[in-house]
């Protein structure tokens, strides 16, 4: 006979939010929009009761347990989301080849990136708003996977390749992720 308790932990919500739960889709709304995540493949029960949201595992195995801390984290991102917001600021750097960037609709456009004829094209992911203010992109959402991607794919299509990175410097760079707009 195991001597394990079933971990049932909670996450309660602040003023102003709210969590519904449609299937195994939560979805957490507060003033500066609502959250959604899905979690089909996670071996916890998901309750939402009284301004709480409560987890309990399947069974006593170690992994169900060991998941339930990830997924306090993922609402706790939300609810901070959905009140605070997240925003991460990226800086334009070139040497010789002034570089210039631009949104269209859901795309943001490198132009002129180490002189190429052609824009670097990134995707910006879920519903973020970048703006672009001088030299430096501001990226800012409700969901801090979403914010983090669509900074990432910015970066990521000004990777220089086959160069040696220590001399060839120009790209977006990431330098600050904050909570809060």
């Amino acid at each position: 006979m195991s001597t394990k308790q079933l971990q049932q932990t909670a996450v309660s919500l602040p003023e102003g939010v709210t969590a519904s739960l449609k299937g195994r889709t939560l979805t957490v709304k507060g003033k500066l929009g609502e959250a959604h995540k899905h979690f089909d493949k996670v071996n916890v029960d998901i309750a939402v009761e009284d301004g709480k949201v409560l987890f309990s595992p399947f069974s006593k195995k170690k992994k169900d347990n060991v998941i339930i801390n990830t997924v306090l984290s993922l609402v706790n991102n939300m609810v901070t989301g959905v009140t605070k917001g997240y925003t991460y600021r990226l800086k334009v750097v070139y040497a010789h080849f002034p570089i210039s960037v631009k949104t269209k609709g859901d795309e943001i456009h490198v132009e002129n990136f180490v002189g190429e004829r052609s824009p670097r094209v990134s995707k910006v992911v879920g519903s973020c708003k970048v703006t672009i203010e001088g030299d430096d992109i501001i990226v800012k959402g409700v969901s801090v996977e979403d914010v983090g991607q669509t900074a990432a794919n910015v970066e990521l299509a000004t990777k220089i390749r086959r160069k040696d990175q220590r001399v060839f410097l120009d790209g977006v760079y990431i330098y600050q992720k904050e909570e809060g707009w």
